[in-house]
């Protein structure tokens, strides 16, 4: 995974950061540059390093993208009315594999003879090297060496002699390991395909009135352009969107589903649902879950914006605890090019989250949190209520111990990164100087996403079943086979995979 300097915000994030968001849209008649912009604005919160945004118009496809956010890149009406076409896709990005340079940008464009394709991938590809080596034998030229590039070269290179770019793209599903949820875009058609395992989410919506249709990485990009949600794209599909409608094949036979449980816990947005499952519901199910595996003495729950909210208000409503705000975010603090001083890095946490000292002044807290990755931020936020008048703060956790690193598609690619991974519940309690620290048992957080029950009940845990989750983070049972050359670089010695 590339340490990249452009990851060096404002503040760095205690949470795992997603890779990026890809959106399409095959609508003739509509605007749907302009809609593929809204649709990326919603899903803002999965990439903030750069944006892109390819159209169709039946001859060819023109592409504008950049580093920086939606409205940087797309910050006028002239940067959008020169996207003219009736189909289109569109992308953010968080990098994980490549840098941050234009040249990483998404969507990536490739030739197949006289025609142009655009390709966006959300995800993460563990097994490229051979492609990209016949890629480079065959005097393909790679600008920016990232996975989704090598993805999108090699579904041209294949389509160039086979003339069917679904040949292309059933090829590179099965040549091509790993994470990924892809858009296609043709001067004509769209095409939306998953991993065999379906790691990645992607969902397709209808327009209203037949307008056309639309496909996303979570359902509230299909809401922002007012498309109705009408099923997951699932696992080893390919669907082709062109003027004969809409088709379906099986690209890839579907391997055992192991969609990302992190999803629910911090990467969507919570008003979004994934596989039939509100994001927010579950937020609220871990939070009642944890309050009855982990109960504490304490006046008042607060969470740590955004994420934590929702887990917040379910301890609270569990626990019979009263539930204020407590911490304040500001939500324009976040990627930027405009670097602090010493002094203002110093600050460190207080530039994108400070405290309400009338609310939690001589309280006991309960602080409920997505996850601990790294420590560092969490220890910066026990400290800073302690600053503002909390006489205790018990951490309380809605995800398991992250002990392993993902490579598919989230920035956490070596286990030194992980606190969990060398120290136990004790020793992160001590480090992040906390009064008690507890984190939501894996079978805890199955149920949550899984299952149901009324607010103020205990859960009842028999009842929980796994239902198709990659866990690797957690548990170190990676569903994709990873090279042995990254795990010796990336986990701590003595470590092996399950």
């Amino acid at each position: 995974m590339n340490e990249d300097t452009t990851r060096d915000c404002l503040l760095q994030s205690d949470s795992p950061q997603e890779e990026c968001a890809v959106f399409g849209v095959y609508a003739p008649g509509e605007d749907v540059a302009r809609m593929t912009c809204f649709g990326l604005q919603a899903m803002q919160h999965r990439g903030q390093e750069s944006a892109g945004i390819a159209v169709g118009d039946g001859e060819t496809v023109m592409v504008q993208k950049d580093l920086g956010l939606v409205t940087q890149v797309f910050h006028d009406e002239a940067s959008l009315s020169a996207l003219d076409g009736f189909v289109s896709v569109g992308h953010v990005r968080y990098s994980t594999s490549g840098g941050g340079s234009w040249d990483a940008a998404q969507p990536h464009v490739s030739a197949i003879d006289n025609e142009l394709i655009a390709v966006a991938h959300n995800g993460t590809l563990v097994n490229t090297n051979p492609a990209k080596a016949m890629l480079l034998d065959e005097g393909v030229q790679l600008r920016a060496g990232t996975d989704s590039e090598i993805a999108a070269k090699l579904i041209g290179f294949i389509t160039q002699h086979t003339h069917h770019l679904r040949d292309g793209i059933v090829h590179m599903m099965n040549q091509i390991e790993g994470a990924y949820a892809m858009v296609v875009i043709t001067p004509s058609g769209l095409y939306a395909f998953r991993d065999p395992n379906g790691i990645r989410p992607l969902c397709l919506g209808k327009l209203p009135e037949d307008r056309g249709w639309v496909v996303s990485s979570e359902t509230c990009g299909l809401d922002i352009v007012g498309a109705e949600y009408v099923r997951d794209i699932d696992p080893g599909e390919i669907l082709r969107i062109n003027k004969d409608g809409l088709d379906s094949t099986q690209g890839v036979l579907a391997g055992q589903r192991a969609a990302c449980i992190f999803e629910y816990v911090y990467f969507a947005r919570p008003d979004s649902v994934l596989d039939g499952r509100s994001v927010y519901q579950a937020r609220r199910r871990m939070g009642a879950i944890l309050s009855q595996e982990a109960p504490a003495a304490a006046d008042l729950v607060i969470g740590v914006p955004d994420s934590g909210i929702p887990g917040a208000l379910g301890y609270a409503a569990a626990s019979g605890l009263p539930y204020a705000e407590g911490i304040v975010k500001n939500r324009y603090v976040g990627r930027t090019f405009i670097q602090p001083t010493q002094a203002m890095r110093q600050l460190g946490i207080r530039l994108k989250l400070n405290p309400l000292p009338s609310v939690i002044r001589g309280k006991r807290l309960v602080v409920i949190d997505d996850s601990i990755v790294r420590g560092n931020t969490s220890k910066k936020l026990v400290s800073m209520l302690r600053e503002a008048g909390a006489t205790e703060v018990h951490m309380r956790i809605v995800s398991p111990e992250v002990k392993w690193p993902c490579f598919y598609g989230i920035d956490t690619g070596t286990q030194d990164q992980l606190i969990s991974a060398s120290k136990n519940v004790d020793e992160v309690c001590e480090f992040i100087g906390a009064d008690s620290l507890a984190f939501i048992s894996l079978d805890g957080l199955r149920e949550a996403v899984n299952g149901e029950f009324h607010e103020g009940m205990p859960p009842t845990l028999s009842r929980c079943r796994h239902d198709g989750f990659c866990e690797a983070c957690f548990n170190g049972e990676y569903p994709v086979h990873i090279p042995k050359a990254t795990q010796k670089r990336s986990l701590l010695p003595g470590n092996r995979m399950k």
